[in-house]
């Protein structure tokens, strides 16, 4: 296997963390979930960060979101599949 593009760390994450230098726009990542070693890939809609996550499905307004199997926010902004979820589209629920 070649290496990842993209962690997920649970089956039940609904955004991956990008780990790799200059992930453009139209790259067909391989992504790969640390909980059971299994891939999958998934094509990135935007530029985006090492460190950043990506969206694994399309993300509504208020859409609660899943990393490490824990809510770690609620969406303020949409967000389509393989796009970028940072802090210009997702916000802590705890103020």
């Amino acid at each position: 296997m070649s290496s990842p593009h993209l962690l997920v760390h649970h089956k039940d994450d609904n955004v991956g963390v990008v780990v790799v230098e200059g992930l453009s726009a139209g790259t067909e990542m391989l992504c790969v979930v640390t909980e059971d070693d299994s891939d999958f890939r998934l094509t990135a809609t935007e530029d985006v960060p090492i460190g950043h996550k990506v969206a694994l499905s399309d993300l509504s307004t208020d859409d609660t979101v899943i990393k490490y199997g824990a809510d770690i926010g609620r969406m303020i902004a949409p967000a389509v599949k393989g796009a970028h979820v940072h802090v210009h589209n997702l916000k802590t629920k705890r103020w």
